[in-house]
This record gives C-alpha cells, sequence and structure tokens, in this order.
C-alpha cells in the first residue's frame, strides 16, 4: 500500500506544478463577471478536504487505520493507470485553456471560448480530472474514510456546479457557445 500512497501523493505535487503558473496569471487577471456562492466555496472546501487532508492525515498518522481496507495488487496499478489519465487530461486542458482557466466561475477582461484541443471533444475536461482522480483515490488510498471520500465529493463538486457554469457560459458567449454544446458532450466524447 505504500507505493500506492506515493503515486497519490507524487501525482499531487505534480498536480500543483501544473497549475502553478496559471494560478499565478489567475491573480493577475481582471475579473468581469463572478458567480461564486456560498454552495461552491463549501464545494471547494469540500474538495481540498477529501483529496488533501484525509488522505494526508490517513498518510502521516495510524487514526484512521481502523478504516483500512485491502484490494488486489492490480487494482492498485489501475489507480495508478486511472490517475496518470487524470493528470494527462488536467495538464492538456491548462494548455488549451492557458490564460481563461479560474477556480471558480469567473469571465476576465478579454476571456475567450477555447474549442479547441481537449476541448473540441468535451466541454469539461476539469471536470473529467476530478471523475478520474475520484475514482483512483479509493484504489490508492485504501481507507474507508479516506479513499472513498475523494470521488463522493468530485461527484457532488460536478452536480451541484456544472449547471452553474453553463448557464454562465451560455450568458457570456450566447449562441456560440450554444453551438458548441451541440456539436460536444460535457465529459465525455460525443461520436
Amino acid at each position: 500500500m505504500l507505493i500506492f500512497k506515493l503515486v497519490y501523493w507524487t501525482a499531487f505535487i505534480v498536480e500543483i506544478i501544473i497549475r502553478a503558473p496559471f494560478q499565478k496569471s489567475y491573480q493577475a487577471s481582471t475579473k468581469t463577471a463572478q458567480r461564486t456562492s456560498r454552495t461552491e466555496q463549501i464545494l471547494l472546501t469540500l474538495l481540498t478536504v477529501s483529496t488533501g487532508l484525509l488522505p494526508l492525515i490517513y498518510s502521516v498518522t495510524k487514526w484512521f487505520n481502523f478504516a483500512n481496507y485491502s484490494l488486489p495488487a492490480w487494482i492498485g496499478w489501475l489507480g495508478v493507470l486511472i490517475l496518470a489519465c487524470a493528470l494527462l487530461v488536467f495538464a492538456r486542458a491548462h494548455a488549451d485553456l492557458k490564460t481563461n482557466w479560474s477556480p471558480s466561475l469567473e469571465i476576465f477582461e478579454g476571456h475567450t471560448l477555447i474549442t479547441n484541443g481537449i476541448y473540441a471533444h468535451i466541454r469539461h475536461p476539469m471536470y473529467v480530472t476530478l471523475w478520474l482522480a475520484g475514482i483512483a483515490q479509493p484504489l490508492l488510498i485504501q481507507n474507508w474514510i479516506a479513499g472513498p471520500i475523494g470521488l463522493v465529493c468530485a461527484a457532488l463538486f460536478y452536480f451541484l456546479r456544472v449547471d452553474a457554469e453553463e448557464k454562465m457560459m451560455l450568458e457570456t458567449f450566447g449562441d456560440p457557445y450554444l453551438e458548441y454544446m451541440k456539436k460536444t458532450g460535457g465529459i465525455i466524447p460525443k461520436f
């Protein structure tokens, strides 16, 4: 199980490294619209606790050991593969978004509709990343408290936020976004 914990935390650090330059440009950007609600703040906090704090407590203490479970090694390696896919989607989405990335529901001065790269196939690759990482977490963090909670919070985040994001994009970009919605899937490509 130690190797899977190490993979989880390595991916966590890689994610921070991928996002760092985008976080910097985000902080320097001028926002023209902000739709940050109390619900979204709670959801972001839950994501932080479920994917960061609880797995950290599990990894560095014995507090949650009573809730450990054990999976066959191949399932852990499947988790590694799924998490690697999540990182690839995460990196590609950031590369395609460039300065349009935001951790929240916001529009910037000069914000553009991105429909190329991974966005040519799916509208919400960041949510794909959340789903994949949420699926991988209980395969790598084999603990009933610190494992499945990531998937639960990813699902909550997706189902409680995606409609507000789509509405904001429709209000901002109008018909071009509507046409884009017809051509692409939300998190699964249209064939």
